[in-house]
């Protein structure tokens, strides 16, 4: 694991791109404390950080093929790169190390691009090929790994983390109404934007194909074969079993590493699994590790201390009080370097925080939901047809406002009155509904009173139905979240969060394998009714006591309206004030500050939508205003 930057910059001297990527690399520090590496020639320059995972003697970078025509830059991990090391040395392919850095040099070498498509892992690289007089840079199928570049008249940048462009930027660019838009709906920006004008993120399952001399760009989509595409279904019996397995080979392929190793354990199907998996796939005890909250309506350790004790793991648990959060608030928030107002990253930082005092990477659940069908979201999507159909607008709109009065709540956590709330408001009869249940902060009218005009841009998900060809079946909400909430949201809080701690984190849940073989099974064995994850439960209900896979999780959430109303007040009343709102030039200052007012006095709960705009403020008051 580590953290990647690169620069061409033409008519500039070796030494000037050296400096310039040595300022870069400090910034990203955190990603890669063991060591760094750089490579440079004329107007191109290829740098690193590294956290040894494989090959800790050998595994250094950047690595430069024998005859000296290639070299690699590479931040991940590739999962199947013992089978395709294996497969080119029986064919006389001669390597020189034991990473997996060498053998993706090694497939391209033989494969070209197509090499890409034949990686199992979390990946971002760039490849210079200089007898194709051709850079590549390329991102992996689910966007576990990020990438940033900017392309300009005399050159490109690309980065791990924005905050490594910025630096060697001449001036701070300016705010990027799309980006600014899919915010203030998603509380994140998903790619290929980012909160920038003229900066964008690599799309997962990308890569970029670079003529350095030019400068010209080209996007291409990563190919591949689903393997499962043609397969016959068995019954639903059989493909529990082989659901079971494919799990299990996941976690195995995922827990290879030279460095202590565990798993994140809340307690929830997926973390339980993906821990139980592991255990029953190595011989010495495994390490767990959770976190539990003082205040106990957010606290779920019992479900997390079930499992430990069930799978007889050394289990460590992390009791978080307030002041834990509060204390480091700032540095978790900014260090996302764009607003993201995804409140779980503050206790995800400190639980890979405690956990990296014991081990270097820990196994996570994250994925689960996606490649399973674990979503109440997905079976009510396929509700709201049904519903429109037989309830008139009109109707509807009046049970809308007296159901927002009657569920009003001050409860921080996402229960079941703000569930509802959500789905109420959420109703589209224009066939919008999934995109409204995945807007987790305003509407798409609540943006017009809350943006200036010129702001604005008329539809923020234009790019994701254009990839994405309806919006009515399970196939399509996965792939929507694929594309938005899973790459742009939990991918992004989990790499910046556990990178921040020097942990590397790893989800057996998103192999492409898993991915491609739900994706062509029966809907029913994924959701029935209420049912969610069905097969997935049932392929590992037999190790777990009885119901324990179909208790509902309340999710890893914090008491951001208390710290609004609390000890945050006063510099939220400051971000909302005139005397900051007005030179901004981005928000109605009213409609700001009566959503504000309305909170802090408790007549309304506006909790996700004032945070989303306070995560904003934190983020624009530290780029623009120093």
């Amino acid at each position: 694991m580590c953290g990647i930057n690169g620069i061409i910059k033409n008519n500039t001297a070796e030494e000037q791109i050296l400096t310039a990527l040595e300022l870069m690399n400090r910034c990203i520090i955190h990603r890669g404390p063991d060591e760094d590496g750089f490579y440079a020639e004329e107007n191109l320059g290829m740098a690193m950080r590294r956290l040894s995972i494989i090959d800790l003697s050998t595994g250094k970078q950047p690595v430069t093929s024998d005859q000296g025509n290639l070299v690699i830059v590479f931040n991940g991990e590739i999962y199947n790169y013992r089978q395709h090391r294996d497969t080119l040395m029986s064919e006389g392919v001669q390597f020189k190390t034991t990473s997996d850095t060498e053998v993706i040099l090694k497939l391209y070498e033989k494969y070209g691009t197509e090499a890409f498509g034949m990686l199992d892992g979390m990946f971002a690289f760039s490849i210079l090929d200089k007898k194709k007089n051709k850079l590549y840079i390329a991102r992996d199928f689910f966007g576990e790994k990020p990438l940033y570049y900017q392309k300009s008249e005399d050159g490109l940048i690309w980065a791990s983390e924005l905050k490594s462009i910025i630096k060697v930027l001449p001036q701070k660019p300016p705010i990027s109404p799309e980006g600014l838009n899919l915010y203030f709906r998603l509380t994140y920006i998903p790619a290929p934007y980012t909160i920038y004008e003229g900066i964008k993120k690599l799309e997962a399952n990308h890569f970029m194909e670079v003529e350095p001399s030019s400068g010209n760009i080209t996007l291409h989509e990563i190919k591949r074969q689903n393997e499962f595409e043609n397969r016959p279904h068995g019954t639903y019996q059989d493909e529990t079993r082989f659901t079971h397995d494919l799990v299990m080979e996941s976690v195995a392929s995922r827990s290879v590493a030279d460095v202590p190793l565990g798993t994140f354990l809340s307690g929830g199907v997926d973390s339980s699994i993906v821990s139980l998996a592991l255990a029953k796939q190595t011989e010495a005890k495994i390490n767990t590790f959770s976190v539990g909250f003082e205040k106990k309506s957010f606290d779920e350790t019992d479900k997390s201390q079930t499992v430990a004790k069930l799978i007889g793991s050394n289990h460590h648990e992390f009791i978080l009080k307030p002041g834990d959060l509060q204390e480091q608030l700032h540095e978790i928030l900014l260090n996302f370097d764009e607003p993201f107002a995804d409140s779980s990253a503050l206790p995800t930082y400190l639980v890979s925080e405690k956990t990296r005092q014991h081990v270097t990477v820990a196994l996570t659940g994250d994925g689960g939901d996606e490649i399973f069908g674990g979503y109440n979201k997905y079976y009510v999507g396929k509700l709201n047809s049904r519903y429109t159909a037989v309830v008139p607008r009109s109707l509807h709109k009046s049970m809308q406002n007296f159901g927002n009065t009657l569920l009003a709540t001050r409860d921080d956590r996402r229960g079941k009155r703000f569930q509802l709330r959500k789905l109420l408001n959420a109703v589209n009869y224009e066939g919008d509904f999934y995109y409204n249940m995945i807007s987790l902060a305003f509407t798409q009218d609540e943006k017009r009173e809350l943006l200036q005009q010129n702001l604005l841009t008329a539809d923020s998900f234009a790019h994701y139905r254009s990839r994405v060809s309806g919006c009515s079946t399970l196939t399509d909400f996965r792939n929507i979240d694929r594309y938005l909430s899973l790459e742009g949201d939990m991918l992004v809080k989990v790499d910046r969060t556990s990178m921040l701690a020097s942990l590397e984190s790893r989800a057996p849940f998103l192999n492409k394998k898993l991915w491609d073989y739900t994706s062509t099974l029966p809907e029913n064995f994924l959701i029935n009714g209420w049912n969610k994850k069905r097969i997935l439960k049932d392929a590992f209900r037999h190790y777990f006591p009885e119901n324990f896979l179909d208790k509902s999780k309340k999710g890893f959430g914090v008491p951001v309206g208390d710290w609004l109303r609390g000890h945050l007040a006063n510099e939220l009343k400051r971000y909302s004030s005139a005397e900051i709102l007005v030179p901004q030039n981005i928000f109605n200052a009213r409609y700001i500050q009566k959503l504000v007012g309305d909170h802090l006095s408790g007549k309304a709960d506006n909790t996700f939508r004032i945070w989303t705009f306070y995560c904003f403020q934190k983020w624009y008051q530290n780029i623009y205003k120093q």
